[in-house]
């Protein structure tokens, strides 16, 4: 038996979940512990693999301090007011290059290389 694929639209609430969580500074384990669920059951969730019932993403919207518009921000054929910063951010969360490029920029030391770091992405996101 093959697997279902997960809905487009299960991922992408998943990776706001994930996104929230992650900006947050909680674990997966946490945000399991407050909703009385395994830290397995917030991985299906994050990937899609589970739909989230409306009331339990209302729960999750609760836990993680956002409306629960906050999960449908960016998603293609949805009307949205804009972006705020909170839904930059997440969306910069979900790429997976974020945790290295993170990493490593608070890894500078140097005030100077720091300011060249924001230079240089600057720079590439403007000829790109």
């Amino acid at each position: 038996m093959q697997k279902k694929a997960p809905n487009h639209i299960d991922r992408h609430i998943g990776s706001r979940v994930r996104a929230r969580r992650t900006m947050l500074g909680m674990s997966q384990e946490r945000l399991a512990d407050a909703l009385g669920l395994t830290f397995q059951q917030v991985q299906k969730y994050e990937k899609g693999m589970n739909r989230i019932g409306a009331s339990r993403l209302l729960q999750i919207a609760g836990i993680l301090d956002v409306g629960i518009e906050f999960f449908f921000e960016g998603l293609p054929g949805l009307r949205t007011g804009g972006f705020s910063e909170d839904s930059v951010m997440a969306e910069f969360l979900t790429r997976s290059e974020s945790d290295r490029l993170v990493r490593g920029f608070l890894r500078l030391k140097d005030d100077e290389a720091r300011r060249k770091v924001a230079d240089l992405v600057d720079w590439l996101a403007s000829v790109g």
